[in-house]
């Protein structure tokens, strides 16, 4: 998409068409006598409407649920790490 830079003025005479544009995903890059002063991005999708997004196309499977946090099954109790045994048996 072509960067949309508008001034002040014509913003706020056409707000409505350049929300629009926002709304369809483009940032606009509002100047003022010809220096940036800000822009106006859209929102991102939080991230329950982009899981529903990957659901609705059918590329996953949810059941709306937080997952539990992840534990790990095996805790190293001895003194090396598992890495370092890896490492070793590679040499």
């Amino acid at each position: 998409m072509a960067e949309i830079r508008v001034g002040t003025r014509e913003l706020k005479n056409r707000l409505s068409e350049y929300l629009r544009k926002v709304k369809a995903g483009e940032t606009i890059t509002v100047t003022e006598r010809g220096k940036v002063i800000g822009q106006i991005v859209p929102l991102k999708p939080s991230l329950n409407e982009r899981m529903q997004g990957l659901v609705d196309t059918g590329i996953v499977d949810w059941n709306m649920q937080k997952l539990e946090p992840y534990q790990p099954t095996a805790i190293n109790t001895g003194e090396r790490q598992i890495s370092d045994l890896v490492i070793e048996d590679r040499q």
